[in-house]
């Protein structure tokens, strides 16, 4: 009986191993210094791939192995649905905010995001 190799079905040899990419996103999450935010674009563009849906979905999939409040949304609003959680990592890391006016909808600040947004200082050298 000949030894036969299993076809190349593109999954990775081990099952829960996660995606190249995904690897990489989660790795920029993790540079990301307490206070500081990067959007959705930042991470793909430090990374030189994908877009901010690429990396939203990363996050969305499997940011919860890491600081994913710190990968935000370009316009300073709080993740839908975890707006609570997010704003109490913010406060206790002294993320910088905009309290919200009386006409915004539910009274949550947004990220100050001139403040707040972080370009990977001296990690920013030989990244990828």
């Amino acid at each position: 009986m000949s030894e036969v190799s299993p076809p190349d079905d593109g999954r990775p040899e081990h099952p829960d191993a996660l995606p190249e990419y995904a690897e990489r996103v989660l790795d920029v999450a993790d540079l990301i210094p307490p206070g500081r935010v990067m959007t959705y674009g930042d991470v793909a563009e430090w990374l030189q791939e994908g877009g901010p849906r690429q990396v939203g979905r990363v996050m969305a999939l499997y940011g919860g192995a890491v600081p994913w409040w710190r990968v935000v949304r370009a316009d300073g609003v709080l993740l839908p649905g975890h707006e609570l959680r997010a704003l109490a990592h913010y406060r206790t890391e002294g993320t910088p905010l905009k309290e919200a006016g009386r006409t915004a909808e539910g009274h949550l600040p947004r990220l100050d995001m001139r403040r707040a947004r972080w370009d990977g200082g001296e990690h920013a050298q030989g990244h990828t």
